[in-house]
């Protein structure tokens, strides 16, 4: 997985959605397309690829049935690059003088 892959995956709203889904519980693929109208199982297992590519996503078989599920890992190494991100601006805002209201602000009495 890169990062570009991750973040190309989760630039999609119906893949967000997917993972939103899956994050609450694993599902099979048809358990998941219930409900995702207008999209069709087909392209949810479709995105459901691309989530799997981009090391989001892991599918493990019961059977015939094919179950995915969050792959922690993936979504662990997404939060540690945008925490580089984080720290920075919490490090920025500490350092950070508050804005001074321009003169014409102030309140006359």
């Amino acid at each position: 997985m890169s990062f570009d892959d991750a973040l190309i995956a989760l630039a999609d709203p119906t893949r967000r959605v997917v993972l939103e889904r899956l994050v609450k519980r694993p599902c099979a693929l048809g358990d998941l397309a219930q409900g995702m109208l207008p999209v069709s199982r087909p392209a949810v297992a479709q995105h459901l690829k691309v989530l799997e590519e981009a090391g989001l996503v892991v599918m493990t078989r019961d059977g015939i049935r094919q179950f995915y599920a969050v792959d922690m890992e993936g979504i662990a190494a997404v939060r540690e690059y945008f925490n580089i991100f984080w720290g920075d601006a919490i490090q920025a805002l500490k350092s950070a003088e508050p804005p001074k209201p321009p003169p014409s602000w102030r309140r006359r009495f």
